[in-house]
């Protein structure tokens, strides 16, 4: 079959996984690989979040106290630890949607084409 030529998976940003997580984890508390799923289905495919990353930015999250985990159980009936954005991370999660944003801005001036 001929390579694709769609959109290929994008690394990230410096800096953005942090803010897609939690952004992802204010819809209500998920496991590991749930936030990782989603992230990349509501991005088309494009952004793609490895567990060598992913993990080390959840605990991250939580050494931060801008997150939470405990165990559950998920749907497929494997333990799993389901991870909660605390106030002090959708305060922080506000911050850097903020800072986010003027950093888009900043690109699209500098991409802007005539």
């Amino acid at each position: 079959m001929a390579p694709s030529s769609g959109p290929s998976k994008s690394e990230l940003l410096k800096g953005t996984l942090d803010m897609l997580i939690l952004q992802t984890l204010t819809l209500q508390p998920q496991h590991g690989y749930a936030i990782a799923q989603h992230i990349e289905k509501l991005s088309d495919d494009v952004l793609s979040i490895e567990q060598g990353s992913l993990y080390p930015a959840l605990e991250r999250l939580q050494k931060k106290g801008w997150a939470t985990s405990k165990w559950g159980e998920s749907p497929t009936g494997r333990k799993a630890r389901y991870y909660t954005i605390t106030a002090s991370g959708r305060k922080q999660l506000g911050k850097e949607i903020s800072s986010f944003d003027r950093v888009l801005v900043a690109i699209q001036a500098v991409m802007k084409r005539a």
